[in-house]
């Protein structure tokens, strides 16, 4: 069984937050309907490559890379400073193909990145820093007052209303991966970055087998988790998730989602584990997508969670876990 610990105390790369998430289509223009219809703003098109953001301030949150396959670009996050991506060149190991620190230049928001390729599987993960914020969107959410059986918010002759739309996405939130190999997997991300355990996840026999990081913050107050993998036969990227405002938000773009003839992967439903509100879209090219609302917030006063790998495990309510969503 992994230990929640990295067995190698290594200086660790920090990581602050998720950046954004980079995908190459075959049809690039179905993958662009495709974004606007999940809620994503574009802002620019540079070269082959299409730029969303969200209504946060990253300068983009998903890249659209016109290609001659579909494929998976890998995921970034931002760094603490311009130090953690020197030490990344010069520390992580050769395998990792680490690039030399280099300048962004056609991408919104420039910066500096170092790209390097996971160790077991080849997949890329990008370092970033320096990119220039963007000022926040009002995406125009009305504001709600409830009524509950025994408490009424809501002033009388006051009413609901809602847009029919896509759900605005705010942020990137998470993304995972199924991997060849947990185990090696485990022992370098946890060896080289501030990534923490909220959740071991084992087997039968004991063994872990899927890992839920959040990152290692302090006392600053993180999400559940930024990134997660599982072991299979296959390495494939599994999904991406983004957060949008609340229910209604989310089941408004549910609704859209479905009126434009797209395809449900699952939900919507309720998490266990991180407790978010989930729902998960196939996109044109097969890659799964996920909107989430109201996921769990911790620190590091907050420990390590074992849990026995089973179907109830994943949700609490919803539709049952489809075959698709386990591959």
């Amino acid at each position: 069984m992994a230990a929640g610990l990295p067995s190698n105390p290594l200086k660790k790369i920090q990581l602050v937050r998720p950046a954004h998430v980079w995908y190459k289509h075959a049809d690039i223009e179905a993958a662009k309907r495709f974004a606007a219809d999940f809620g994503f703003y574009e802002t620019e098109t540079i070269g082959k490559t299409t730029f969303f953001r969200g209504y946060g301030t990253e300068p983009f949150v998903l890249a659209l890379e016109a290609s001659d396959k579909a494929e998976f670009g890998g995921a970034a996050f931002v760094v603490e400073s311009e130090e953690d991506l020197v030490y990344a060149h010069q520390s992580l190991p050769k395998e990792c193909k680490a690039t030399e620190v280099h300048e962004l230049k056609d991408v919104p928001g420039g910066g500096k990145r170092v790209t390097f390729y996971d160790p077991v599987d080849g997949f890329p993960f990008h370092l970033v820093h320096g990119q220039s914020e963007v000022e926040r969107r009002d995406p125009g959410f009305p504001v709600l007052k409830f009524n509950y059986p025994n408490e009424k918010n809501r002033e009388p002759n006051k009413f609901q209303r809602f847009e029919k739309r896509p759900a605005p996405v705010h942020k990137l939130g998470h993304f995972g991966m199924c991997v060849t190999n947990y185990a090696k997997c485990y022992e370098f991300y946890s060896s080289y970055f501030n990534f923490f355990p909220s959740e071991l996840v084992h087997n039968d026999e004991g063994v872990d087998v899927t890992v839920f990081f959040r990152l290692d913050r302090g006392k600053d107050f993180v999400d559940h988790h930024c990134f997660f993998f599982f072991e299979g036969p296959k390495m494939h990227v599994h999904h991406s998730s983004f957060e949008t405002h609340d229910f209604d938000a989310q089941v408004l773009g549910h609704d859209w989602l479905r009126h434009q003839g797209y395809t449900n992967c699952w939900g919507v439903g309720r998490h266990v584990m991180g407790s978010q509100i989930f729902d998960y879209w196939f996109d044109p090219s097969g890659f799964i997508l996920e909107h989430y609302v109201d996921g769990d917030l911790l620190d590091m006063n907050e420990p390590t969670h074992h849990n026995k790998a089973a179907p109830d495990n994943l949700h609490v309510w919803g539709p049952e876990v489809p075959p698709t969503f386990l591959q």
